[in-house]
């Protein structure tokens, strides 16, 4: 069972410690209220800051609090909330909390809406929505209620698993692997580079089969495949700085086997987001995408390992709503 927290409770409880409430009253004009709510918090996330957390969601009145305690709590508790019929799903955490809350909401992507507190290391998909990482800027988006349609992508290998932002494979795959929970804990925003250099001696060329579209095709050696809904991956590095979010495609970006040399000067040009047109990059867009390599590249999903079979990516266009700042709002659906 979930926690059910009241706002004049929390208000109570933080009165009684000292605390100042006031900016935490209940906003009665939020046209959400009404709206059964349900926030999905991992307390283990890199910044979580679970009873401040407690707190500030009292400002959205009379909510469902879930705290993930395990491996596939996140999923399960928000097929749970879809079936108790909550309007507006809040992920509480980093990217991985947001990913596995998609895909709880996989099951009916047309009956809620997702919100997002971002209190993981890396953020990546709440700095694409521009949802501020301070917890009080974030209700005050979620109060706003301001939602956009956004794509889904499906991708099927070892698994079928859903995300909204990025999959990387290759080399960035073995980084992703290296990525603990932990190694995040210790260095902090050094944590993908660290990670990177940890993976960097098994680094390798795959020869690897693209199809796009059911159509084109590339066979190609190639270090990395990264395929974006989304701008950012790795703590804020624009991976695909074309990206839209709505535009029913995925841009899919092969960084072919290169010498230590040519990534040198490949890995600044990602770093600011110029890339795109350097020749040591094969840059497409698609709505579906097959990838078969030999030796099987490791892919992962907004951070999560999906396996390392032949892997299908099909972008399922403008199937979820999502809470996002009133800046992004005005970028989308142009």
């Amino acid at each position: 069972m979930g926690q059910r927290l009241v706002g004049s409770e929390v208000a109570a409880n933080s009165i009684a410690s000292g605390t100042n409430v006031a900016s935490w009253a209940l906003d009665s004009t939020w046209k959400g209220c009404g709206v059964k709510t349900c926030v999905i918090m991992n307390p283990h996330a890199g910044t979580a800051d679970a009873n401040a957390l407690r707190e500030a969601i009292a400002r959205l009145g009379d909510i469902t609090l879930r705290t993930i305690q395990q491996e596939g709590d996140g999923q399960r508790f928000a097929s749970e909330a879809l079936a108790d019929g909550s309007d507006l799903i809040v992920a509480a955490g980093g990217d991985g909390t947001i990913n596995a809350v998609v895909n709880g909401l996989a099951t009916d992507f047309s009956r809620a809406r997702l919100g997002v507190i971002p209190m993981g290391s890396g953020n990546d998909f709440a700095r694409t929505i521009h949802v501020p990482r301070d917890v009080d800027a974030a209700l005050e988006v979620i109060v706003a209620d301001v939602v956009q349609t956004v794509d889904v992508v499906r991708v099927t290998s070892n698994q079928v698993r859903y995300f909204i932002s990025v999959s990387t494979g290759g080399f960035s795959g073995l980084v992703d692997e290296r990525l603990t929970e932990e190694l995040k804990r210790t260095w902090g925003p050094l944590a993908f580079l660290r990670s990177a250099a940890a993976a960097l001696p098994e680094r390798t060329g795959y020869r690897t089969s693209v199809v796009f579209d059911d159509e084109a095709s590339l066979d190609i050696q190639a270090l990395n495949v990264i395929v974006a809904n989304a701008k950012f991956a790795g703590r804020g590095i624009p991976i695909a700085p074309a990206a839209a979010l709505d535009d029913g495609l995925a841009d899919v970006l092969i960084v072919p086997a290169a010498s230590p040399a040519q990534l040198a000067i490949l890995v600044p040009q990602i770093l600011l987001g110029k890339h795109l047109d350097s020749e040591l990059i094969v840059f497409r867009r698609a709505r579906k995408l097959y990838v078969e390599s030999h030796p099987g590249m490791w892919f992962s999903a907004d951070g999560e390992l999906i396996g390392n079979e032949p892997v299908l990516f099909e972008v399922l266009p403008r199937a979820l709503r999502v809470v996002v700042g009133p800046d992004k709002a005005s970028q989308l659906g142009e």
